[in-house]
């Protein structure tokens, strides 16, 4: 029977390939097992002591955010020259160019095939593209939301498209005509971050103070509602809050959702403090575990990942420059941490599991290998 490390799974004794690879299927960027359809990839285990920053790709711009297409055949960065650009991932990389708003782009989602990608920008608008095409154009353009739209996200099904904005609301889009299913309103800051439950049903929403909003799709209330009070913070010297989720996961059994951002903030003007992530139990809402660094680190959260081999991914960047952390369940401190070049600000996990993209300030688009180095 061929069997996968126990060690690398946090069990006893010998898995089998086949459940592993089953568990590995479910678990990949919360979409239906079809998605694993369109996959070629390796099924090995990590190894994060071998980390290795395995391929950079340069760009003119300082990029933003990253998202790996759920083929892992490409790579998308988002970057401050108003486009959002692709490389392919095997061999020599060759940027395709995809305009279409006028403004910064931060959230990208996918359908399950990677065949049609949706970019939101500070503009306001949400962009369908052909995300494959040689050319890429844009296919629909929604004016969606009054100010900045940060995230996106798209169902299990594929039928439907969540966006969170500055105008504190929370919208539903059909997927297939761009036309508005229905609006969530009971946010009192920005929204930065959404995501669908695995089991569509439901849809989680994070704003500028924290809270964190459980929906019905269906009916479109809420709930439930909590939020990661040391994840915000007033400064009475500014008279301004410093918060909001950076990014927000939901593991594949959708039992948690994982947030990122900032605690112990000292300086709200420079943003001066250190990364945290914070677990909740979709159960109770209650918190389960905020992880943090051993170490006094300064930055922020820019992005996290649950991976199928019981482990938590983080990534740090700001006046401590980028960081990547790695914890175990319900562990504060990180098991392993790895210096990147540059501070980053954007993080996606490639469908291998094994490779990490993040998004660099100095514009280079790095990508992490969980692996030894190739002879």
């Amino acid at each position: 029977m061929n069997c996968w490390p126990s060690s690398q799974l946090g069990v006893r004794g010998c898995i089998p390939a086949f459940l592993f690879l089953s568990q590995y299927i479910t678990s990949l960027s919360r979409q239906p097992i079809a998605h694993a359809l369109y996959l070629k990839v390796s099924i090995m285990a990590a190894d994060p002591a071998q980390s290795h920053v395995a391929h950079t790709i340069k760009h003119a711009s300082p990029l933003i955010n990253c998202r790996f297409d759920p083929t892992g055949k490409f790579v998308f960065a988002s970057a401050q020259d108003s486009r959002v650009w692709r490389w392919n991932v095997e061999g020599e990389p060759v940027a395709k160019e995809f305009a279409g708003h006028e403004s910064w782009t931060n959230g990208m989602a996918f359908t399950s095939d990677g065949a049609t990608l949706v970019t939101s920008g500070y503009d306001g608008r949400l962009v369908w593209w052909p995300a494959q095409d040689d050319e890429p154009k844009p296919v629909r353009t929604v004016e969606a939301h009054s100010g900045w739209v940060r995230s996106v996200a798209v169902s299990p099904d594929n039928q439907l498209l969540v966006s969170g904005g500055n105008d504190r609301l929370v919208k539903l889009w059909n997927m297939a005509d761009g036309s508005l299913v229905r609006e969530f309103a009971g946010h009192e800051s920005h929204v930065y971050s959404v995501a669908f439950h695995p089991d569509g049903q439901r849809l989680l929403s994070c704003d500028h103070q924290m809270n964190l909003f459980e929906w019905n799709v269906a009916g479109g209330e809420p709930t439930r509602k909590f939020q990661a009070a040391d994840l915000q913070k007033y400064d009475k010297t500014f008279h301004a809050i410093i918060g909001g989720a950076r990014d927000m996961a939901i593991d594949a059994e959708g039992k948690h959702v994982a947030v990122s951002g900032i605690t112990n903030v000292s300086n709200a003007f420079a943003g001066v403090g250190n990364p945290a992530i914070e677990v909740f139990s979709l159960e109770t809402g209650e918190s389960v575990v905020k992880h943090l660094a051993k170490e006094d680190v300064k930055g922020c959260g820019w992005g996290v990942a649950f991976h199928p081999e019981q482990f938590t991914i983080g990534l740090s960047g700001g006046g401590g420059g980028g960081l990547l952390f790695l914890w175990k369940p319900g562990e504060k401190d990180e098991f392993h941490k790895f210096k990147l070049p540059n501070t980053a600000r954007g993080m996606s996990l490639a469908p291998d599991q094994l490779t990490i993209a993040t998004a660099h300030a100095d514009g280079n688009l790095r990508l992490t290998k969980m692996a030894a180095k190739a002879a």
